[in-house]
């Protein structure tokens, strides 16, 4: 069945008139016709099996069947503060942290850092990953989005207010032991293609960072998140 994230006050035996964008990928793309159904989510919790009921030129109209509460949030809450890359790359990051239930993504800069966004001008690029992050739900079935915040200094995020449990992908010999005290609330840092330097790792750790190592090999950036929310999950039981 068609899943479609859309922006609306939806409620059980009403009508709503979808989107643009819905109308767009659902009569236009997939040439939906009267009858068929689909499910839609709005971020607000749960998500809504509709019926096509009528479809004009231009806009078309559902009628609302049933609700389903069902977030399929993971067992943890993680807020993931990822250093900027260039290209597909930053584009791929969130798009796999979304399918593995990340919480909310926190852009960063750093020495390293790649790339810099000057607010409005900009503007259209956070657009742009937040609709990754959208249409990631819609694949993978979580029903509340995760917000994509403007990027920060690291230095200011890491003195910001936080979780308790705090890693940042580094260098670790005890790592076999930091998820034994990691709460299911916590902070992931990931750092840029080359790497957090050594002065910004001990920033962090004098910020209350742990060091975890997720492995021998070095990953790329938009990797790395995929391995560490993988084990994440896992840790959890979700």
């Amino acid at each position: 069945m068609p899943r479609f994230y859309m922006e609306a006050t939806l409620t059980v035996d009403t009508s709503a008139d979808l989107t643009e964008t819905v109308f767009h990928h659902w009569c236009k793309v997939l040439r939906a016709q009267v009858g068929e159904t689909a499910t839609l989510f709005n971020g607000q919790g749960g998500e809504y099996q509709v019926e096509l009921i009528e479809v004009a030129k231009k806009t078309a109209r559902v009628h609302v069947i049933s609700f389903n509460p069902d977030n399929r949030t993971p067992a943890f809450h993680a807020l993931l503060g990822q250093v900027m890359s260039k290209g597909d790359r930053m584009d791929y990051a969130i798009q796999k942290a979304v399918e593995l239930g990340v919480a909310q993504i926190q852009l960063l800069t750093s020495e390293r850092c790649e790339m810099r966004l000057k607010y409005d001008r900009d503007q259209k690029k956070l657009d742009h990953w937040q609709g990754v992050a959208v249409a990631a739900c819609e694949q993978c079935g979580l029903n509340i989005v995760p917000q994509i915040l403007a990027p920060l200094p690291l230095e200011q995020w890491l003195a910001s207010e936080l979780p308790a449990t705090k890693l940042v992908l580094a260098p670790n010999k005890d790592a076999a032991n930091v998820l034994t005290q990691a709460t299911p609330d916590l902070a992931l840092l990931i750092g840029p293609e080359g790497g957090l330097s050594e002065a910004e790792i001990s920033t962090a750790n004098t910020q209350g960072f742990i060091n975890w190592c997720i492995g021998r090999r070095v990953l790329r950036t938009e990797t790395a998140p995929v391995v560490a929310l993988s084990i994440l999950n896992y840790h959890f039981a979700d």
